[in-house]
């Protein structure tokens, strides 16, 4: 929108171009503000799944060890039960 009008010795072409630049940096400044939130939305989100995934994983640690100690008991239990069949077969009844 560049006008050339002039008033005497003055020419108001500089002036609307600046001010069409400066319409142009606030659009641009508007722009990037609705960038900013939504990459800030964005990074909510992302940190909110992130949390999620580190409890997940938290509670999967704590399944492995609740699962060591399931495999361990039924090992002794195994061992357990051997030996009294052992006693059994002993017994010859």
């Amino acid at each position: 929108m560049v006008k050339t009008a002039t008033r005497g010795d003055l020419q108001l072409e500089p002036i609307d171009r600046l001010e069409d630049k400066v319409k142009a940096l606030v659009a641009m400044v508007d722009r990037m503000k609705g960038e900013q939130a939504r990459a800030a939305d964005e990074n909510q989100r992302l940190t909110r799944e992130v949390e999620a995934l580190r409890a997940r994983l938290a509670a999967n640690d704590g399944l492995s060890s609740e699962l060591s100690a399931l495999k361990e008991e039924r090992d002794v239990i195994r061992t357990r039960v051997g030996d009294m069949l052992e006693q059994l077969e002993a017994l010859n009844l």
